[in-house]
């Protein structure tokens, strides 16, 4: 599915969006009044009742019953007539999930996108082969009881050498013990992922001493040849833990120190795709730019990771038709199923989305948002499927098991071995995460009111067309990804969150 080309004409002038022939609804590019007469692709369209910026104005009667589409796909059911002109949404239409569903094998390829001239950026090339966006040291504990020990040196070191590398950084989060199994040992493996990240030229592991996730155990889980950049702090056995932690840290710096920038390709970048707080322009803007940005990234040889597995419900058909085989189709089959159990699990039904500021931005069902959402996947095959935690293994487009959660996907992406990461948003956030966090606000609106959190505004799409702002935010990823700070780096925005499922003793 793609509906770019509907985009490639500037709308100054417009007041609905349909994106496709065979929608019933069109977007309102402004709040409609009633009593305005539009046109819509030579349809006059007299509306009937106030639209809000973002929302759906039947263009066509319906009767109960009807699916509703949009993007050309059903978004929902009615639960009552409309007629043409009427406001569609939460109030009059009604998800069609329900629970774990069989799918077929049924491969669809759609043209690639062309690459684009040759682009390069300014990168830190590491010993095995990767490249980093940034030369940092993180910091990062075992467990909870240590998490404010890893910032008190963290905040010292980074005094301490802002002039020498990019950053130190602690990232702290409450888990590490009472934690049992598969809870305990997911833990342990997004810490191990983060440990290997290219973007850190060092890394302090801070254990307590008594803890579940014992440092051994943690440092076992990080390939031997990645070692040799960790050093290991046990609190409890150090009789200033601050000053041996500071130590260790200046060690690790004078060794980062060493890297400088180079010019490499495009094909060394790799991609995280995330979206937050989405409102009814996310699949219409920013998403969609941001698939452009994982077409011409892939498209030149390097990786794009999309997550957010509940976020894909009632879109997951347009992946699996992009599986390059059938080995990938069944994993993104066990993932999404999977997925769905735990929600039936729980007692919570799989379209328990979207959230209330989704729907106050106009999305009205879980598959209008995850119709919206793949978007940000672009054209290309999807070559892997990982499980929480693991890292990327190929070049290309990989789906990743995560949560919708902002800080919880955004994290899995960095421990996946994302150096950058697209985040698009209707509603706007604060927050940032281990790599550089690129905000991409899908209305011009909250790029404005917002501009210590926006860094691309997307709804220039609506009236430059798509393909002068891909132009103008690739040229922005290519700077952030050369040392050009991010809005939520320059606000000391930096976290983790760890995916909490399991029994807390």
């Amino acid at each position: 599915m793609s509906h770019s080309s509907l985009l490639a004409t500037p709308a100054q002038t417009r007041a609905l969006l349909r994106l496709d022939p065979r929608d019933d609804v069109a977007t309102a590019l402004r709040p409609l009044a009633p009593g305005e007469r539009l046109e819509v692709e030579g349809e006059v369209i007299d509306v009937r009742e106030a639209i809000p910026f973002g929302h759906k104005l039947a263009l066509r009667d319906l009767d109960a019953g009807a699916e509703v589409h949009k993007f050309g796909w059903p978004i929902g059911a009615l639960r009552a007539p409309v007629r043409a002109g009427d406001h569609v949404h939460d109030h009059n239409v009604s998800t069609q999930l329900a629970g774990v569903e069989g799918y077929s094998y049924a491969p669809f390829r759609e043209q690639p996108v062309a690459p684009g001239a040759p682009r390069t950026f300014l990168g830190y090339r590491r010993a095995d082969g990767r490249v980093g966006t940034r030369n940092e040291i993180w910091i990062l504990p075992t467990v909870g009881c240590v998490g404010r020990t890893a910032e008190k040196i963290a905040a010292i070191a980074h005094a301490r050498h802002a002039a020498t590398i990019d950053g130190v950084h602690a990232f702290a989060h409450p888990f590490g013990c009472s934690q049992l199994g598969d809870d305990l040992g997911a833990t342990r493996r997004i810490l191990a992922a983060l440990a290997c990240h290219p973007n850190a030229g060092g890394v302090l592991l801070v254990g307590l001493g008594c803890e579940s996730n014992q440092l051994d155990s943690l440092l076992a889980e990080v390939p031997e040849p990645l070692r040799g950049r960790i050093r290991t702090l046990r609190a409890q056995s150090a009789e200033d833990e601050i000053e041996e932690g500071l130590a260790l840290v200046d060690a690790l710096v004078a060794t980062a120190a060493l890297s400088t920038r180079q010019e490499v390709p495009l094909s060394e970048l790799v991609l995280g795709l995330k979206c937050g707080g989405s409102d009814g322009f996310s699949g219409l803007t920013a998403n969609p730019l941001v698939g452009r940005m994982a077409d011409r990234v892939v498209g030149a040889g390097g990786a794009a990771i999309l997550s957010e597995i509940p976020e894909i419900f009632g879109a997951e058909r347009l992946l699996m038709a992009r599986a390059r085989d059938e080995h990938v189709f069944d994993a993104i089959v066990g993932v999404v199923n999977d997925f769905k159990r735990y929600f039936l699990a729980h007692g919570e039904p799989v379209s328990e989305n979207p959230s209330p500021g989704n729907i106050a931005g106009g999305i009205t069902t879980l598959e209008e948002k995850s119709l919206g959402a793949v978007q940000k996947a672009g054209r290309s095959a999807l070559e892997d499927v990982l499980r929480y935690g693991e890292r990327v293994r190929r070049k290309g487009l990989t789906l990743l098991e995560a949560p919708g959660n902002d800080a919880v996907s955004s994290t899995a992406l960095a421990a996946a071995g994302a150096t950058v990461i697209l985040f698009t948003t209707g509603r706007g956030t604060p927050l940032g995460f281990p790599v550089p966090t690129v905000k991409i606000a899908s209305n011009s609106d909250l790029a404005q009111r917002k501009r210590g959190w926006i860094d691309f505004d997307a709804g220039q799409v609506l009236t430059n067309g798509v393909d002068r702002a891909a132009d103008a935010l690739l040229d922005r990823i290519v700077a952030i990804a050369g040392g050009a700070e991010t809005a939520a780096e320059r606000n000391g925005e930096r976290e983790i969150a760890i995916w909490k499922r399991g029994v807390t003793l």
